[in-house]
């Protein structure tokens, strides 16, 4: 592979300064690549619409509409051909086996050196998966959650969606709304999500999910 590659990059963080400094060490690594950003989900999903095709997205884990892995498994569901690669502050080894398991191509915690990410890049554009070095993933996920992890991604892109806006504590009538689609479509996507996850709650459906990738709390968030 050359460096002169006309790759499509996207890069989706809420941070801009972040976002531009990616975005030039990829400049510097992929002279010709066409590079986007995106501070949210919804944005992301307008620069799919207008890009095209799409060589490889880097995705932050814990953005507006982008909860712990609910956005790394609408990318895998919506658009399974592109590759994600999770760029995250944490650099938890349960998090990248985690989202290893949910079809990432690669983790590169944001503390790495430039350079290396630039490297991490070239490793997932060959076709192999990038991780950073010295990290042991030899532990297994706990039955449960590995369970979770398998209930999880039988859910539909649209039900990943309406799961993402549960956990930020949306109604039906709102997520309804959001997505344009009746307040009836919305209740029968909450109770397959219910039951493809094995739970009694709209609650429990965000505890579960809370479990799996970053810590974040969405017991919280859901009420």
């Amino acid at each position: 592979m050359t460096d002169t590659s006309d790759y499509r990059f996207i890069i989706v963080d809420d941070h801009p300064l972040f976002r531009g400094a990616l975005s030039q060490a990829l400049g510097a690594a992929f002279s010709n690549a066409q590079i986007l950003e995106a501070g949210s989900l919804d944005e992301l999903t307008e620069r799919l619409a207008e890009a095209g095709e799409v060589d490889l997205i880097l995705l932050d884990l814990t953005m507006p509409g982008v909860h712990g892995v609910s956005g790394l498994l609408y990318l895998r569901a919506q658009h399974p051909a592109i590759p994600v690669v999770i760029v995250s502050a944490t650099d938890d080894p349960g998090t990248i086996r985690h989202c290893l398991d949910c079809g990432a191509s690669g983790f590169i915690p944001k503390s790495q050196p430039v350079e290396r990410i630039r490297e991490a890049i070239r490793t997932v554009m060959d076709g192999e998966v990038w991780l950073p070095p010295g990290i042991d993933l030899a532990t297994a996920p706990t039955k449960e959650n590995a369970e979770l992890v398998t209930r999880l991604a039988t859910l539909t892109p649209q039900q990943v969606r309406v799961l993402m806006m549960l956990g930020e504590g949306l109604l039906n009538k709102q997520i309804a709304f959001k997505l344009g689609v009746s307040e009836a479509t919305i209740k029968a996507h909450v109770s397959a999500i219910l039951q493809k996850l094995g739970v009694d709650s709209r609650t429990q459906a965000v505890i579960a999910i809370g479990k799996i990738g970053a810590a974040t709390d969405w017991s919280r968030q859901a009420g």
